[in-house]
């Protein structure tokens, strides 16, 4: 049973560390005082999970215009972005809805929505049910569930997830976080390649763990995420995940559509 208010999710995020820490810090602030419930049961349509069980390796691209690692990447307009990454091959679109660190905001994830025909990732930092219910609200069709931001409050928070109808990509860094979200009940989990409390990549986290996943049995979607930047990259995680998801390269990219085809050139 999903309890509809916060009442019943008790969550100390004083203790989330470095860079990951202080953006939580701001969310929490934001987000205080907003009203928990989540109203009826909705359907879940599985668009975001469908999308990534098609033949191959699926690509998630990121509409992403800044990040607290680059700063500014490209004053991008989403809907245009959206178009131009579900021209060059994306499964699925992630759309950053954090301002201050990654100049995301629900305007921009409603433009892409209404643009594109794909399923849309709405990617923040969630510390309440209301950005779950806005999600919902706003017509995306994931959520992106952070394992070092909620902790074992996670299972709580990707039941609410599936309350209003959405998939849940839970992401996770390390081993430890890994158990935790399989032991939730994950069905997509992605591994950050990132450490988001030092902003560090090491490519070789996604493929660690998505072995280690397989091998504990694992059997949903598994996602490798951030520091891919050539179809080099790319061909390390495929055959491995079901999916990349890609923002800083692509958003960056003069072509954007061009600059998808190519990563996903095999």
């Amino acid at each position: 049973m999903v309890q509809g208010s916060l009442e019943s999710v008790e969550v100390d995020f004083s203790g989330v560390p470095g860079v990951l820490g202080r953006i939580v810090a701001e969310r929490v602030a934001d987000y205080a005082g907003a009203e928990g419930g989540l109203g009826a049961a909705r359907p879940r349509l599985r668009r975001f999970e469908t999308a990534l069980r098609a033949a191959g390796l699926s690509l998630i691209a990121e509409v992403k215009r800044a990040s607290p690692s680059q700063g500014a990447i490209a004053p991008l307009d989403p809907a245009q972005a959206a178009l131009a990454y579900q021209a060059g091959g994306a499964a699925a679109i992630s759309v950053l809805t954090e301002p201050r660190h990654f100049d995301g905001n629900p305007e921009a994830l409603h433009a892409v929505v209404a643009a594109i025909s794909l399923p849309v990732l709405r990617k923040d930092f969630v510390v309440h049910p209301a950005m779950l219910r806005e999600a919902a609200d706003w017509s995306a069709s994931a959520a992106l569930l952070m394992v070092s931001v909620l902790g074992e409050a996670v299972g709580e928070y990707l039941q609410m997830t599936h309350h209003l109808g959405l998939d849940a990509l839970v992401e996770v860094h390390d081993e430890h976080e890994l158990e935790i979200a399989m032991r939730a009940g994950a069905e997509i989990i992605g591994v950050n390649n990132r450490d988001l409390t030092t902003l560090h990549i090491d490519l070789a986290v996604s493929p660690h763990l998505i072995a280690r996943a397989r091998a504990a049995g694992f059997s949903g979607l598994l996602v490798a995420e951030s520091g891919y930047r050539t179809p080099a990259d790319v061909e390390v995680v495929r055959g491995l995940a079901d999916a990349v998801l890609v923002g800083s390269s692509l958003a960056g990219s003069a072509d954007l559509a061009q600059a998808t085809r190519d990563l996903l050139s095999v």
